[in-house]
């Protein structure tokens, strides 16, 4: 069986264990080492209240090579003061004794609850017991996902393989998140390994297009985390020349790299919290670029769209009128919209459509919902989910 996760690439490492964050007992201390060492590069929240992980892994990435990755679930970390900048050090500082490298070469990241100081002591021990624990193994790397799940109740896994300059590149990918998605730059916790050679510049342009082609397309409830970040380290070891300036060898590892990056957001949609089903939303038609993701996000976002989804309910209203209180330029005579290839609504009016038919598409699992403007050339998209009770529950009862 092919091994999915992100050891799959050649020269990572990676841990997951149990040091007593989580009061569950599950997963909660996650370390990705790359012996021979990795370009790196990152995005984060732009959210203006960031934790401690961000702040310190924003200076760390700048680097020219990092080693290892130490991340914790159960705890953010985050509006923790200077003692929780002192903590997300620490946890560097650890990791960094254990591989023999400089404290700035080691990355980190958090997620859990906000406002609470974390058990340094415990993750310290948890560092320990993960350096004991690295393999290239892929129970290894399953591991190292559970342990930066929070609320997800499935492990969120993507695996590509494409060939640059005659040599086998590897790309993988996991992602933690089920709520508090509503990003922008990152989204909640995404790790990519990949064994390509690549300078640290064009590393950085070609995860932050993926991102902006996937996860940055994802919204759960609109609220963006404190903590999102999103990582990309390239050990190098796959022996094609590296890539330094523009070519078709680059574009083809965007391209793959975007399409793993799409497949984990796709992920996150159908496992957010309390989801049933998840909706892709496509806008043509609109008058400049920032209008159409404006819109294709306001209808995601947009609650009453979003438990129509969740009843079955080919609601198509909803729809409109999230376009229209959204404040983008549109025709409503040349407007119209369609559920899957059926459509609902053409030229400011109902089409005579099959209500059951309508049901039954938006009943899916997945779905799509594509709206025409009537206004210009421009195109974007948004993935969404249902609301349901479950999301309620979960968040109120998500800090006891």
């Amino acid at each position: 069986m092919t091994n999915s996760t992100i050891t799959a690439p050649k020269g990572f490492l990676l841990a997951g264990v149990k040091c007593g964050i989580k009061k569950s007992g599950k997963e909660d201390l996650g370390l990705i080492v790359c012996p021979a060492g990795a370009k790196a590069a990152a995005v984060f929240t732009t959210n203006k209240i960031t934790s401690a992980a961000v702040q310190v892994s924003r200076k760390h990435v700048k680097g020219d090579t990092i080693y290892a990755v130490v991340v914790n679930s159960g705890n953010a970390n985050a509006c923790t003061g200077q003692k929780g900048i002192n903590n997300a050090v620490k946890m560097c500082a650890e990791t960094a004794s254990h591989i023999v490298v400089d404290p700035h070469q080691v990355l980190v990241a958090s997620t859990g609850i906000i406002g609470e100081q974390m058990p340094i002591k415990n993750v310290i021990a948890g560092i320990a017991d993960a350096v004991g624990e690295l393999s290239v193994s892929a129970t290894a790397g399953m591991n190292f996902t559970k342990a930066i799940m929070t609320t997800d109740t499935k492990a969120k896994l993507a695996y590509r393989r494409i060939e640059i300059s005659g040599k086998q590149v590897t790309i993988a990918g996991t992602a933690k998140g089920a709520g508090m998605i509503g990003p922008n730059m990152a989204t909640t916790l995404c790790f990519i390994t990949t064994d390509i050679a690549i300078t640290k510049k064009f590393l950085s342009k070609a995860l932050t297009s993926a991102i902006g082609e996937s996860l940055n397309k994802l919204t759960v409830d609109g609220h963006q985390s404190t903590n999102d970040t999103a990582i990309i380290l390239a050990s190098g070891l796959a022996g094609n020349p590296p890539i330094a300036s523009p070519s078709s060898e680059y574009e083809k590892f965007i391209e793959a790299l975007v399409d793993l990056c799409q497949d984990l957001a796709r992920q996150m949609a159908l496992d957010a919290e309390g989801a049933t089903k998840m909706f892709k939303v496509v806008i043509k038609g609109a008058a400049r670029q920032s209008e159409a993701a404006k819109a294709a996000r306001a209808i995601a976002n947009y609650d009453l769209v979003k438990c129509a989804v969740h009843g079955g309910d080919p609601n198509w209203g909803r729809i409109i009128c999230a376009v229209g209180s959204s404040g983008v330029k549109l025709d409503l005579r040349k407007m119209s919209c369609k559920l899957d290839d059926l459509a609902v609504f053409k030229n400011g009016s109902p089409t005579n459509f099959d209500r059951h038919k309508a049901s039954k598409i938006v009943s899916q699992v997945s779905h799509t919902i594509t709206v025409d403007l009537g206004v210009g050339k421009y195109t974007d998209f948004c993935y969404g989910c249902d609301l349901s009770k479950g999301y309620v529950t979960i968040n109120a009862e998500y800090h006891t």
